[in-house]
């Protein structure tokens, strides 16, 4: 018997974006994407997402 190829819709699970970093956060960026074999875009993942499950929003009184 043969099974049909089933395709499904795509989920969007990222958009691109555009961004400016300071050179400096670039440097320390490719230096730790070299050493650790990771790619710059999993390592600003990664840190986004311990950035946002450890940020403590304070609003400022007037």
């Amino acid at each position: 018997m043969k099974e049909n190829f089933v395709v499904k819709a795509k989920k969007d699970r990222s958009v691109t974006m555009t961004i400016r970093i300071e050179s400096e956060t670039n440097d320390n960026l490719e230096d730790l994407a070299r050493k650790s074999n990771r790619s710059r875009n999993e390592l600003i993942n990664l840190a986004l997402k311990y950035a946002f499950a450890n940020v403590e929003f304070v609003e400022e009184k007037e």
